[in-house]
């Protein structure tokens, strides 16, 4: 049997990290949870996860610059994530628009639509 896909879902709040992680595994997905950017650096180390959903509001180290240090990793670059956010497409504009790191794999908004999470992650990690 095919080891399953493990998804890092870092948010500070959690009623996401529940409710991500649970959808995620009722979908067939392996899980870890990081509450900030510098937990979910650490895990990104130890876990190698296929891909990360990634909250931008953050105490400790914010989403920015948690993806920021992603996306310039040779070691890291190639790890799909999602931006999960309660803010506005402008903030899309602002993180698509950045010289110095790619745009990011995917991005959705809060309140998180299942389907459409669940679509980004299926056409990422397979």
């Amino acid at each position: 049997m095919a080891e399953k896909k493990k998804i890092l879902i870092v948010d500070d709040e959690a009623d996401v990290l529940t409710y991500l992680s649970t959808l995620f595994e009722d979908n067939g997905y392996a899980t870890i949870s990081a509450r900030d950017g510098r937990e979910a650096l650490r895990l990104t180390e130890i876990h190698h996860p296929d891909l990360i959903t990634l909250d931008i509001f953050m105490p400790e180290k914010s989403g920015v610059k948690f993806y920021r240090e992603i996306k310039e990793s040779a070691r890291w670059k190639n790890i799909p994530i999602i931006i999960v956010t309660g803010i506005s497409e402008n903030f899309q504009k602002f993180i698509s628009s950045r010289p110095q790191v790619p745009p990011p794999e995917g991005y959705i908004s809060k309140p998180i639509n299942p389907e459409e999470i669940l679509g980004i992650v299926k056409r990422l990690a397979g």
